[in-house]
Order: C-alpha cells, then sequence, then structure tokens
C-alpha cells in the first residue's frame, strides 16, 4: 500500500481511520526495506529497534482491539507470552524474527483490527473497562489512541532509521 494524505474533510470515521492508515504506511516506510540486522539495531542509549516497533504495534492494534473491546484473548503469538517473565517480550523477542516473520505477524494483526473496526460504530464500547477510572472505551477513543501510539513511535523510527542508512522523510 502507498502512503496517502488523509483527506483534509470528511466525515469522523473516514478522517480517523485515513490517520490510522497514514501512520501505519508510515511505519512502513520507516522499517521497510531493511535486513534482520538493521532491523535489530538500536539507536543508544535506547534500547528500541524497529523491528522491535514494529510487532509492539503489532501487540498494540491486537490487544486494544480483540482484548479490550471485544473481550476476546488476544490472538497468537501473544496469548502465550509469559509477559510477567518480559513485560517487553514484543521488543525483546524481534531480535529472533525474520523481516518476513515480523511483517506477516504485523499484516495479520492489521488485518485482524480492521475487520474488528469495520463491525463496529463509534461510539460502540469496549468489553473491558480502563484500569484507571473502571469507564468502557469507545471505539472512537481507541482508534484516537492507537494514531497517538503509532505518531509517537513513528517519530521513534524517524531517528532510528536515519541512524541505520541515513533516510529521512516525512
Amino acid at each position: 500500500m502507498t502512503r496517502v494524505d488523509p483527506p483534509v474533510q470528511g466525515d469522523e470515521r473516514t478522517l480517523l481511520l485515513a490517520f490510522l492508515d497514514y501512520h501505519r504506511e508510515t511505519l512502513r516506510q520507516k522499517a521497510g526495506g531493511l535486513d534482520a540486522d538493521q532491523l535489530a539495531t538500536a539507536l543508544p542509549p535506547s534500547g528500541m529497534t524497529l523491528g522491535g516497533m514494529v510487532k509492539h504495534l503489532a501487540l498494540v492494534e491486537n490487544s486494544w482491539l480483540r482484548e479490550v473491546f471485544l473481550g476476546e484473548p488476544m490472538s497468537e503469538p501473544w496469548r502465550s507470552v509469559d509477559w510477567d517473565a518480559d513485560w517487553d517480550w514484543d521488543w525483546h523477542s524481534a531480535r529472533d524474527d525474520s523481516p518476513e516473520e515480523i511483517w506477516a505477524l504485523y499484516d495479520a494483526m492489521v488485518a485482524e483490527a480492521d475487520a474488528i473496526i469495520a463491525g463496529a460504530g463509534l461510539d460502540d464500547l469496549s468489553v473491558k473497562p480502563s484500569r484507571r477510572t473502571g469507564e468502557t472505551f469507545s471505539l472512537r477513543y481507541i482508534l484516537l489512541h492507537l494514531v497517538e501510539e503509532y505518531a509517537r513511535h513513528n517519530g521513534h523510527a524517524d531517528l532510528i532509521r536515519e541512524s541505520i542508512d541515513g533516510a529521512t522523510g516525512e
């Protein structure tokens, strides 16, 4: 998919999904076309890697939409992870994955997320409530949170990618 600027006008759902897709494609641009060593390269002092970031965002999509919104167990591989043993398993385990495995997992989680989003309205509420407030989340909130999560990590991805091969861009 080619990154397309979000429209400057449209209904709320169209704009939210356009911004989410824009940030998903930005991640693909920042982390795409790299080999396993490049995906495992960190920019010290952070241990963050582009491969870990892609895997983390795959987890974020699945966690928010499947686990929080639908109230179902997360998909594999997340369901079988011992999170108590490694809270950042998504970030750390990416070093052991090939680029093809990382991107296949990401694509599968995005496709699953998109199917959930397509079947719900913006005002539909999550099954799981917030740990902080006890309130349930609207799909609108979850989509905005996903855009925020991608935007933050795409900024990190900019810096890491430039340190790997000098590639820059918006």
